[in-house]
């Protein structure tokens, strides 16, 4: 709801749709800086720690940022109000991965916990845009971004007091033993699997501002959120799939076959101008990204140690949000200049460019070696004979 809220918004007091991308685009780009500074200090300090007061700055600032945009203030202003917006959305889902991770350690059911969590997601995307676009459409044009601070709060606070599913956090660790840590981008294989997810964002992004532009250029603006709810639709029942599988082939397996189905549906994107058409190839996008999502958050668990799982978990949402905010700002300004169906480009752009990547350095999402370690005990040293 919050990208979207502000495409609508600021479009609305602007004008533009490229103004109203670059807005989003500095919420998107300080959630992805931020982000994996938030997934440290929950593996360090707990996650409710830095729950609790994140969905209080987060409200604030959406709050503040909604009143800027109404009083007309001066695009600069938005930018700088923009940046603590998108700095403070609360890392919900990474948390809750780790979570899942630390309870499945090792169990093959660990699979279908994260198409679990993928449909959970798939289903906040399906009902969010259309919430958020009727809200701004049909009561005001702030509710949407009013309704997303409301939802986060509630949401947040709620989880934060859930303790009993909360896995140990290294500082708890670090009372009976000195801990070397190591971030979680250090594994080669999270950096492979980042600029994968950079290219989902790329789809989210050109999907909710060229589906926005499109259904403005044929005059039914209230379409934007039905189609853009059938690309997530598409997305959670994929997930549901997925899920209830029992895969023989591995997930780096699944991430490339997924990921280089979700690049053709993209590349057909611009070329459509049916509304029919266009909500049956955004379905098939959606699902095309399930498989690789879950396939990428279930290889975390085998490429990164659980001392530093919610760290690793938030460099790939980062990912999301900042391939989400660059495709936001370049598909608002193709958009304003050349119509959406140029909008449309940016997906395809960004999946090949990914996709190129993944399949060139696959060789590194292989599991981590046994008994590697983020957080070691000294004085534990295994006793080995000596001649």
């Amino acid at each position: 709801m919050l990208t979207i809220g502000i495409v609508l918004l600021v479009q609305h007091t602007t004008g533009s749709y490229g103004s109203a991308g670059a807005v989003a685009a500095f919420t998107g780009v300080s959630m992805a800086l931020f982000a994996p500074q938030s997934g440290k200090l929950a593996d360090r300090f707990g996650q409710r720690a830095v729950l609790v007061p994140g969905v209080l700055v987060h409200t604030v600032s959406v709050s503040a940022l909604t009143a800027l945009a109404l009083a007309d203030a001066p695009l600069w202003v938005l930018f700088a109000a923009a940046v603590p917006t998108g700095a403070s959305v609360p890392q919900v889902g990474p948390m809750v991965r780790s979570r899942w991770a630390a309870k499945l350690e090792g169990s093959p059911l660990m699979s279908t916990a994260a198409a679990f969590e993928s449909v959970t997601d798939e289903f906040t995307f399906v009902v969010g845009p259309v919430l958020a676009t009727a809200l701004c459409t049909g009561v005001h044009p702030a509710a949407g971004l009013i309704a997303e601070a409301s939802l986060t709060l509630a949401g947040g606070l709620l989880f934060a007091a859930q303790r009993g599913t909360q896995p140990a956090h290294g500082y708890a660790a670090g009372a009976h033993a000195r801990v070397e840590r190591v971030s979680a981008l250090s594994v080669p294989g999270v950096r492979v699997l980042a600029v994968a997810f950079l290219g989902i964002g790329s789809v989210f992004g050109g999907m909710q501002v060229s589906l926005t532009a499109f259904t403005e250029e044929i005059g039914q603006p209230g379409m934007n959120g039905l189609l853009y709810g059938l690309f997530a639709a598409g997305n959670m029942l994929a997930g549901l799939a997925v899920g209830a599988i029992a895969w023989k082939s591995g997930p780096r397996h699944r991430l490339v076959l997924g990921y280089a189905g979700l690049t053709v549906a993209a590349s057909l994107l611009w070329s459509v101008h049916s509304v029919a058409l266009l909500g049956a190839l955004g379905l098939v996008v959606g699902l095309c990204i399930a498989p690789a999502l879950i396939s990428g958050y279930t290889l975390v668990e085998s490429l990164v140690p659980a001392s530093a799982r919610t760290e690793a978990f938030t460099w790939l949402t980062g990912a999301v949000a900042l391939g989400q905010a660059a495709a936001v700002t370049v598909s608002g300004r193709l958009a304003d200049g050349y119509g959406a169906s140029a909008g449309f480009l940016v997906p395809l752009a960004g999946t090949a460019l990914a996709l190129t990547t993944l399949v060139a350095l696959r060789s590194r999402l292989a599991p981590r070696p046994a008994g590697r370690t983020v957080a070691r005990g000294v004085g534990h040293r295994v006793p080995v004979t000596v001649d």
